[in-house]
């Protein structure tokens, strides 16, 4: 009479538990859409003339604190204040260079330099399985601040197409 109980009970539990999961991925959808619009909208507000004071630019001095992963003479690897995954981490160079569109020929080494970083930190933080680099560039590309910078976002499945 209990196993019966619990025959009869299983579907109502397998269907709370499907519900709780197309919940929590709903969830999930709706706060990376509302992140992705606002991180838009910031975007188009934001102006490529006004990136000579940035909020990398006051990290890279100091005046605003982050948690840094890694520097030295060419560049800096912090934690993103706004994760977008369990782990994310952003690579920028001490040199300004507002966008990707920016960079001459001259700043090829540093370019690799910065690729090279991001690869020694996810190393450090454990990305064994993986990990995303991303580059905004240009209010098409959803760049909110004009201070080149790699995003490196992993820890989890990433989705495909991204954007």
């Amino acid at each position: 009479m209990i196993a019966n109980k619990c025959l009869k009970m299983r579907p109502s539990v397998l269907f709370a538990q499907k519900l709780l999961i197309w919940n929590a991925c709903r969830n999930l959808f709706v706060r990376s859409m509302c992140s992705a619009e606002s991180e838009v909208s910031k975007a188009v507000k934001a102006s490529k003339t006004s990136f000579k004071t940035t909020i990398f630019s006051k990290i890279l001095d100091k005046s605003i604190p982050a948690d840094i992963l890694y520097e030295d003479d060419k560049c800096m690897a912090f934690r993103d204040i706004s994760a977008q995954a369990p782990k994310h981490f952003l690579v920028i160079p001490r040199k300004l260079i507002p966008s990707l569109s920016d960079a001459s020929s001259g700043d090829t080494e540093l370019l690799g330099h910065l690729l090279q970083v991001a690869k020694q930190v996810a190393a450090q933080e454990k990305l064994e399985n993986g990990y995303r680099l991303v580059i905004n560039n240009g209010p098409d590309g959803a760049q909110s601040v004009y201070h080149l910078h790699i995003h490196v976002l992993g820890g989890r499945q990433m989705l495909w197409p991204p954007g």
